[in-house]
């Protein structure tokens, strides 16, 4: 397996969990499940074979599970929304690892980008059962203009929910449509389930047979991989 498909695979799905709020005094407790697509992809079938279809967010009070299953092994992340802490857990070809983010460090990952600008539109759409406001998000990094649709409803939270997400920030809801641009691809994301449940709270616990590690002892360990 080439060091490349490794890298993607665990570091460009670190970025893309969004986080779900349920601030405002609005309460949710269950499963959100995203479908998952590839437009434009120039990858090869059996490339997106490893990709992730499906991604869900397990949601109880103020905290969040992220899961995104992938060919290589699956990818949790953990977000406290008192705290403002996130914990990755990645389950990779036998190997389990923790790797834990303050508030300060966060901050720091997000800031320096281009500030993007939101631009609301008065078109809806009916996603989930749920009635879904439209806006634009557009980004001008360094005369290189990128623009995003997203739609999202007030109906779980506000842009708290969005807090660890520079794109998308500034979004005043749940995002239940949205995409993320890589050099390498591009990802569609659309809720297809919405599922009210009672969720444990050992959920949200590093399990005990999780290596504590760093970003960068990840980077060294799968980045090095080759065929």
């Amino acid at each position: 397996m080439k060091k490349t498909t490794a890298f993607i695979i665990i570091f460009t799905f670190a970025i893309v969990f969004t986080s779900f709020q349920v601030w405002s005094g609005k309460t949710f407790e269950g499963v959100i499940t995203y479908k998952i697509t590839y437009p434009d992809s120039k990858f090869t079938e059996s490339q997106l074979a490893m990709f992730p279809k499906l991604m869900t967010i397990s949601v109880k009070g103020n905290k969040a599970m992220t899961e995104i299953s992938t060919g290589m092994g699956n990818q949790k992340e953990i977000i406290d929304y008192v705290e403002k802490t996130k914990v990755g857990l990645i389950d990779m070809m036998g190997q389990k690892f923790a790797v834990k983010q303050t508030s300060e460090q966060i901050e720091k990952e997000n800031a320096g980008g281009a500030t993007p600008k939101v631009e609301l539109s008065s078109e809806t759409k009916v996603i989930a059962g749920y009635t879904c406001n439209k806006a634009i998000v557009t980004v001008d990094d360094k005369g290189t203009i990128s623009t995003y649709e997203v739609f999202y409803t007030e109906e779980f939270g506000n842009k708290a929910a969005n807090f660890d997400n520079p794109l998308y920030k500034d979004i005043d809801g749940v995002l239940m449509e949205f995409t993320m641009k890589t050099q390498q691809f591009t990802m569609k994301f659309s809720v297809s389930n919405i599922e009210k449940k009672v969720i444990s709270s050992k959920l949200f616990e590093i399990p005990p047979d999780y290596k504590l590690t760093t970003q960068e002892e990840l980077k060294s360990k799968f980045g090095g991989m080759e065929k």
